[in-house]
């Protein structure tokens, strides 16, 4: 079985890659650069990762053109990222529009192209209130479009197993399978000390704290 994994080097990804490997899949691993504040760090850390799992293929692509239409602060440097608040209603401003529509259609080529049987992507419950394109009305309508437009003998199943899960839960199955978690990186701001402060970086210290582990990666701001 073939599988391409959207890899970003983040703690989701990661973790559901180790998933896909672990239910006997051959891993391609595909990495988006679209110019996101923490391009590089992600980059090292998607490598570093697809190392670890002895992935059959690493494609890095250049989404620039994401940055260029900007409209969201992880490719807009004149924008403050957003704290995370819990209380907020609307999307915070790191969403970055349809940007999960453009990678899975590449990860779709990529497939088709491959041979192979799957795309995981990493969505998680948690994703849904900031970002539309985690959803799962966004992920059965993507479906029906890789069902429409490849080949009739073309059979992609879009996997997201993550989908109605927290990150604590998705921490859970990543301990189990001894996700090397010191080689991934979440935050939105920063490269070298994470910000502890924006959305993602709450949600992966809420998980490891509940998990009453220890997150590897470092901070600016400790508990």
């Amino acid at each position: 079985m073939k599988a391409v994994c959207l890899l970003s080097g983040g703690m989701d990804s990661s973790t559901l890659a180790y998933v896909a490997k672990d239910m006997g899949y051959d891993i391609y691993s595909i990495h988006f650069n679209y110019g996101q504040r923490t391009e590089r760090k992600e980059k090292l850390c998607a490598k570093t990762i697809a190392g670890h799992l002895g992935v059959k293929e690493f494609l890095e692509i250049d989404l620039r053109y994401l940055s260029l239409i900007g409209g969201s602060s992880l490719t807009d440097h004149s924008q403050q990222v957003d704290a995370f608040d819990d209380s907020r209603e609307m999307i915070p401003n790191t969403y970055v529009p349809f940007r999960n529509a453009n990678l899975l259609s590449i990860a779709t080529s990529l497939a088709e192209a491959r041979s192979a049987d799957a795309i995981f992507i990493g969505v998680q419950s948690q994703d849904y209130s900031g970002y539309p394109d985690c959803r799962p009305g966004f992920i059965e309508t993507f479906q029906h479009l890789i069902d429409t437009g490849t080949r009739d003998t073309t059979h992609i199943q879009l996997m997201t197993p993550f989908i109605n899960m927290t990150k604590m839960d998705i921490l859970a199955i990543g301990r189990d399978l001894n996700v090397p978690y010191e080689h991934t990186w979440s935050c939105y701001q920063n490269e070298e000390r994470a910000c502890g402060t924006c959305g993602a970086c709450h949600f992966r210290r809420a998980a490891f704290m509940a998990m009453d582990m220890e997150d590897p990666i470092p901070y600016e701001q400790e508990e």
